[in-house]
């Protein structure tokens, strides 16, 4: 069975840290995150990217827990609300902090090894004489909003705030980084050393400034605002299948209320890609083709969740026509054209953005035939002909009526 390429320019409204891409076909054929022909970008609200190509490094691997759950961890970690988050993310240089649901397995996981590594964190830097780092907690279950505003949307996130609530970006965010490291107690205490280490404890001006080794540290920058661009192209078999983007990690529970799958569809398309100079070449020979070439290109689907508007998904289903087109220079251009359908389904699953594709068994051909200067003679011939013949006809009548009018006038006179 052959293979088709799928072009695809996609903006989605959901961050790049977690998300995934899905391949699947009526043959039991599947590819999960697809990553080496696609990328993916932080954009901002208005789409516009945010930073470099975001690598998925990491959090493919297997995290790192600790493997006996002590109960009797205690609490080493502050808890943060709503009321005083500002303010303690002021008062330290670093503040990292671990956004949690009770309901999460991986937050459960995570709780002993985090209350342990800041008992331990708090004993070598003492948050009233120190105040370098402070390692804290949100209950993202009670602190809906304070979540809501970070854009928490799944669970463990720990997030590394450099800077005080007083030194914001020029769109009112604070500047943060995610850890998706190892989870158990020496990792975690091992990182945090790292993270303190520049930092001068009578110079806090280094502290503002510094920016440690990211290729070292298992931590990435977290999106502020915004959502992700995924571009890229994928191959698929010619049946019928499923390309489905959506968040998904081995490691983190998800808050599927807080999934938003809104999109812009930039391009979006089948087959290789034509150079300018044979699209040109094909449109003037046909200037009506190719019109559902790039069928949803522009198009935005749009999906704002409330409480009565949660867990959506959004689903294309697309139906794609095989076209070729033979020149006079006998080249053929390949071209997939399609129809597209679009629909938003509540889901009891996490939302996705999916697009489901089928090719038809038809298939488009066209071809330009040259015709011969024989012909070309005929048809000269024909119209000269059908001249003389109109010319003919009209001298006939023209004729014939002056006949009728002077026999009319002579009657008169007898």
């Amino acid at each position: 069975m052959g293979t088709s390429c799928g072009l695809i320019s996609i903006s989605v409204f959901q961050h790049c840290l977690v998300s995934s891409h899905l391949l699947m076909s009526v043959m039991s054929w599947e590819r999960l995150n697809i990553t080496k022909t696609v990328r993916k970008y932080s954009i901002d609200s208005h789409l516009n990217p945010t930073g470099s190509e975001f690598q998925s490094g990491p959090i493919l691997d297997a995290i790192k827990h600790d493997e006996e759950i002590d109960e009797e961890h205690g609490e080493g970690a502050v808890s943060l609300y709503g009321r005083n988050f500002d303010r303690i993310a002021n008062q330290h240089l670093i503040l990292v902090v671990n956004f949690f649901a009770p309901w999460c397995y991986w937050s459960n996981r995570l709780k002993p090894s985090w209350e342990k590594a800041a008992k331990i964190i708090r004993d070598r830097y003492d948050p009233e004489m120190d105040g370098r780092i402070l390692l804290a907690k949100v209950d993202c279950t009670e602190e809906v909003d304070l979540c809501r505003r970070h854009h928490i949307q799944g669970y463990p996130s720990i997030r590394i705030f450099r800077k005080g609530s007083d030194l914001r970006d020029e769109h009112g965010h604070h500047e943060h980084e995610s850890y998706y490291g190892d989870r158990d107690t020496e990792s975690l205490v091992q990182t945090m050393e790292t993270l303190v280490a520049p930092v001068s404890l009578e110079s806090k001006r280094l502290a503002l400034e510094d920016k440690s080794d990211k290729t070292k540290d298992p931590k990435r920058p977290a999106p502020s605002a915004g959502g992700c661009r995924v571009e890229g192209f994928v191959r698929v078999k010619k049946v019928p299948g499923n390309l489905v983007i959506s968040a998904r990690s081995p490691s983190h529970s998800f808050d599927f209320s807080q999934m938003n799958m809104s999109h812009v569809i930039s391009h979006f398309s089948f087959g290789k890609k034509i150079n300018p100079r044979e699209r040109s070449d094909v449109k003037r020979l046909l200037p009506y083709l190719f019109r559902s070439y790039d069928r949803l290109s522009g198009l935005s689907y749009i999906s704002n969740p409330s409480d009565s508007n949660e867990n959506v998904t959004i689903e294309h289903y697309l139906q794609v026509v095989k076209t070729e087109v033979m020149t006079r220079s006998y080249k053929i251009v390949e071209e997939y054209e399609y129809t597209a359908h679009s629909s938003l389904a509540h889901s009891l699953d996490i939302p996705v953005a999916k697009f489901h594709f089928e090719l038809s068994p038809m298939q488009v051909v066209i071809t330009e035939n040259s015709k011969s200067f024989s012909h070309f003679i005929t048809n000269v011939c024909a119209i000269i002909g059908g001249v003389f013949t109109v010319a003919g006809i009209l001298d006939a009548i023209l004729h014939n009526t002056m006949r009728l009018m002077k026999k009319v006038e002579l009657g008169k006179n007898f």
